[in-house]
């Protein structure tokens, strides 16, 4: 059974996730972990005296974050009736990011599907601050980030890999995109886009033969383009032209989605990409992996 965290604030947003999730994964066993993070209200100039008021406040702001998760569960089994579906209600004291952290480790989580903003989330902005915080923290877990504005229409038919072929791909990391494509019989369009017009160098050609064997047994194409503006608009124009519903990502030092979530270019519309991101985070034996091969490379090159 599959065990999927759903972080919630309440939002607009972030129901928009969940129903994605629920509907994305109809067909699937699931249990789906409905979190709520609340912390508490601290203020400046507090007195001694003032200590009960504070722990009232702060049995308010759990007993609200009980309340409401129990009204959303009741209200997502109403909506959606799917008798492969179980909902599980956690509301903890801590930080989004931490008790999310603790949860994915404690409740063995498979998959985090969220929002990419949260409830007051400015306009132009691709990832709310906590997306980016989850994307860059937990590292053993996929997240798929799904924007305000996307509307389920239908199980994905195609995902979009998008990559440089300059990582040691491991099994382990593939398995979240080699799962997806299966479960939905979908084809995966693997992109490489290139700065300018070139032969790969030898480390690609390993890291694309190790790709092509871990995706042996799905139907799948590559694509080559050639950078033209940035790679986040020809990327964006890439899934535009086929319709692609879920784009792919390896999250490691220095790739595009580490630049992407690092850099100032989150708070402009460079990225504003309008269909879901699934961000698979690098398992440690793959990294130690691609240096090994970098070094092989530079010295078959000497």
């Amino acid at each position: 059974m599959k065990r999927i965290l759903l972080p919630t604030d309440f939002s607009d947003n972030s129901w928009n996730a969940i129903d994605y999730a629920t509907e994305l994964f109809k067909d699937e066993n699931c249990t789906f972990f409905l979190l709520n993070a609340y912390t508490k209200i601290i203020y400046e100039l507090v007195h001694i005296s003032d200590v009960p008021y504070k722990r009232n406040v702060e049995n308010t702001i759990k007993t609200n974050a009980v309340t409401n998760l129990e009204h959303l569960k009741k209200t997502i089994e109403h909506t959606t009736i799917n008798e492969k579906h179980q909902f599980k209600t956690i509301a903890a004291f801590g930080t989004l990011v931490e008790v999310m952290e603790e949860f994915v480790k404690s409740k063995k989580i498979d998959l985090i599907v969220m929002g990419t903003k949260g409830a007051s989330g400015a306009k132009g902005v691709f990832m709310g601050s906590n997306t980016v915080r989850v994307i860059n923290t937990i590292k053993k877990c996929p997240v798929i980030a799904v924007p305000e504005n996307f509307t389920f229409i239908s199980k994905p038919s195609e995902i979009t890999f998008a990559t440089d072929f300059t990582h040691f791909y491991s099994k382990e990391e593939l398995q979240p995109i080699v799962e997806l494509a299966k479960s939905f019989r979908a084809t995966i369009r693997i992109i490489y886009i290139q700065k300018q017009k070139g032969v790969l160098t030898e480390e690609q050609k390993f890291n694309l033969g190790m790709l092509q064997k871990y995706f042996k047994d799905i139907t799948y194409f590559q694509h080559t383009l050639t950078q033209s503006e940035s790679i986040s608009k020809s990327i964006k124009v890439f899934a535009e032209e086929l319709d692609i519903y879920l784009l792919a990502m390896l999250n490691y030092p220095h790739s595009f989605i580490d630049k992407l979530t690092r850099e100032p270019v989150i708070k402009n519309m460079a990225f504003h990409t309008q269909i879901p991101l699934l961000v698979i985070p690098e398992l440690g034996m793959s990294s130690a992996l691609s240096k090994t091969i970098k070094s092989h490379s530079k010295l078959e090159g000497i």
